[in-house]
C-alpha cells in the first residue's frame, strides 16, 4: 500500500481511539476536558496519575485502551518516519504545489513528450519567456525537469485538463509514434476547439492525417532539419542572418508576428498612409491576408484590414510600438 495512503489510515484510526477513549471515560464520570487529557497521557503511556480515581470497570477500560491506543500510536510513529525517510511526504507536498501552480497558469504552453524533441521545444519557449507545463509517461524523463510536469498517460484527457488545457495558449505533441500524436491531437481537439495544436510528424504520410485529427500544423523535425543542413550548404550567410534572428540572443533584432485589432487605427490605411517604418523603425517582411496568402515585400500602396497579419522585422522596442498601434 501507498505510505501515503496508510498514513491517513493509521492517522484516522488513531483519532478514533483517542475519540473512543474520551467518551468511554466521560461515561465513567469524568468531564470533557479531563477525559480527554486522561485518554491522552493513556495511550502515550506517559504514565500521570489518574485524573480520578478508577473504579474496577475504569481499570479495565484503561487496560484496554493502553493496549490499542499505545499500538496505534507506536504505529502511527513507524508509518510517519517511513513516510519521512524515503521522501514520500515531501514528494506529495511537492506534487501539490505543483498542482495548483498549474491550475493558476494562464496562456501557458503544453508540450507533450520529453524527448529531445520536446525539450528542445520547451528551452526555445522558455528563452521566448513562455510558461511550460511537461506530460510524459516515464517518471525517470521527469526526473529533476525545471519545469513543471504531469506525470501520466498524455492520451487521457483527465490528464491534458490536469496540465491546464482549458487555460492554455498552444499544445506541442513531440512524441515518439505519430498514432499517439494523432490520438493526442483528437483528444487535444476535443476539449477545447480553439486551441494551438502543433505535432510532429515523423514521416510525410502522417501529416495529412495529423492535420485532419486537428492539428494546426503538422512538423516533421528530420525534415526540417534537412532542408536547414542544404541551406547552410548553399546560402550559409541568408541562412545563419535567419537563424541568428528566430533562434538565439546575440541579435537585437527579432522577427514576430502580429496580428491586427478590430480596433487598430491602422486598418483601411495604404503603408504609405502610416509610415510605419519613420514612426516605428521597424520593417514589414510581409503580410498574410485574410484568406491565408502571404504578400511579401507589400508594396506602399497595400491597404491593411482586420485579422491581417504583419510578419515584422525590428528591435523589441520597434516591435512593441508595432504592436501598440495594430492592437489600438
Amino acid at each position: 500500500m501507498n505510505p501515503l495512503r496508510r498514513l491517513s489510515r493509521v492517522v484516522l484510526a488513531f483519532a478514533l481511539v483517542v475519540l473512543a477513549g474520551t467518551v468511554g471515560y466521560v461515561m465513567l464520570g469524568f468531564g470533557v476536558l479531563d477525559a480527554l487529557y486522561q485518554t491522552v497521557t493513556t495511550i502515550t503511556t506517559v504514565g500521570f496519575r489518574e485524573v480520578h480515581p478508577l473504579s474496577a470497570t475504569g481499570q479495565v477500560f484503561t487496560m484496554v485502551l493502553i493496549l490499542v491506543g499505545a499500538g496505534t500510536v507506536f504505529y502511527l510513529f513507524g508509518v510517519l518516519l517511513e513516510a519521512l525517510i524515503e521522501g514520500h511526504l515531501r514528494h506529495h507536498l511537492e506534487r501539490r504545489r505543483m498542482n495548483r501552480r498549474i491550475e493558476q497558469m494562464r496562456g501557458h504552453v503544453i508540450v507533450c513528450g520529453w524527448g529531445r524533441v520536446g525539450r528542445s521545444t520547451a528551452q526555445y519557449l522558455h528563452g521566448l519567456g513562455k510558461t511550460i507545463v511537461v506530460i510524459d509517461r516515464d517518471p525517470e524523463r521527469l526526473r529533476d525537469i525545471e519545469f513543471p510536469n504531469i506525470l501520466g498517460d498524455v492520451t487521457d484527457d483527465s490528464v491534458l485538463e490536469a496540465a491546464g488545457i482549458e487555460h492554455a495558449q498552444a499544445l506541442i505533441a513531440a512524441l515518439d509514434g505519430d498514432a499517439d500524436n494523432v490520438y493526442v491531437t483528437l483528444s487535444a481537439r476535443a476539449l477545447r476547439a480553439d486551441l494551438v495544436i502543433i505535432a510532429r510528424a515523423r514521416t510525410e504520410g502522417s501529416k495529412s492525417k495529423l492535420l485532419r485529427a486537428g492539428a494546426n500544423r503538422a512538423v516533421n523535425p528530420q525534415l526540417i532539419g534537412g532542408r536547414r543542413m542544404a541551406a547552410f550548404a548553399l546560402q550559409p550567410n541568408v541562412a545563419e542572418f535567419l537563424d541568428v534572428v528566430m533562434h538565439e540572443d546575440t541579435l537585437e533584432y527579432r522577427i514576430e508576428e502580429i496580428r491586427l485589432g478590430p480596433g487598430s487605427p491602422l486598418i483601411g490605411r495604404s503603408l504609405s498612409d502610416i509610415a510605419l517604418r519613420p514612426a516605428t523603425g521597424a520593417l514589414i517582411l510581409a503580410i498574410r491576408t485574410q484568406t491565408g496568402q502571404f504578400v511579401a515585400n507589400p508594396t506602399d500602396d497595400t491597404q491593411l484590414h482586420a485579422t491581417m497579419i504583419l510578419i515584422v522585422l525590428g528591435t523589441p522596442t520597434q516591435l512593441d510600438a508595432v504592436r501598440t498601434l495594430a492592437t489600438g
